[in-house]
């Protein structure tokens, strides 16, 4: 009788260890989640700014055809992106399009003294920073998340349950400098 008590109570603790790992495994994947949640609420607000952008540059620029349609087709590929590492691929390509447009507006000092492009870079410029700021929150979400699904015993709970690791949303390194300088350029 004392082995059944005894079989039973390590039964229960298996029962509420398991328990408490997927519970817990469930509570990093919602964050984790949510953390992809801000980035694209950010980066959503960047595509609608981005319209606005190539307008009041175009007003100024009209030769520069073609780079406002590369920004135009960046865009758009951003808007259609699915899944972390597709929407990583057009983010960098969008990026290295709106150089592109900064660059061109160093050209033309009526435009860079317009009050209209100035707020637009402000906004741009923080729209970036809360992208970085959401970013560093969905890194730390997604470590947290990986880590609790690749150590033991939980990695044997998550592959029984079908958890999958999170994929980091980067820019690659040739582009981080556009990246972070592109919004910063100072037009005054």
């Amino acid at each position: 009788m004392m082995y059944l008590w005894v079989l039973l109570g390590i039964v229960a603790v298996i029962v509420l260890w398991l328990i408490a790992t997927f519970n817990g495994l469930i509570s990093l994947k919602n964050r984790t989640q949510e953390a992809w949640s801000d980035i694209d609420v950010q980066l959503k607000r960047r595509y609608d700014l981005i319209p606005n952008l190539v307008k009041t540059v175009q007003g100024y620029a009209k030769h520069e055809k073609e780079i406002f349609e590369n920004v135009t087709k960046a865009r758009a590929e951003a808007l259609g992106a699915k899944g972390v590492k597709e929407q990583q691929k057009a983010e960098n390509n969008l990026s290295e399009a709106l150089k592109s447009v900064f660059a061109v507006a160093e050209n033309y000092p009526q435009l860079r003294a317009t009050e209209n492009f100035q707020q637009l870079q402000a906004e741009l410029t923080d729209t970036e920073d809360k992208i970085e700021a959401s970013r560093r929150f969905y890194y730390g979400n997604v470590r947290d998340f990986n880590t609790k699904t690749q150590v033991f015993p939980n990695n044997m709970v998550a592959g029984m349950l079908g958890f999958k690791s999170f994929d980091l949303f980067e820019i690659e390194e040739s582009q981080k400098a556009a990246a972070k300088d592109a919004p910063k350029v100072d037009f005054n």
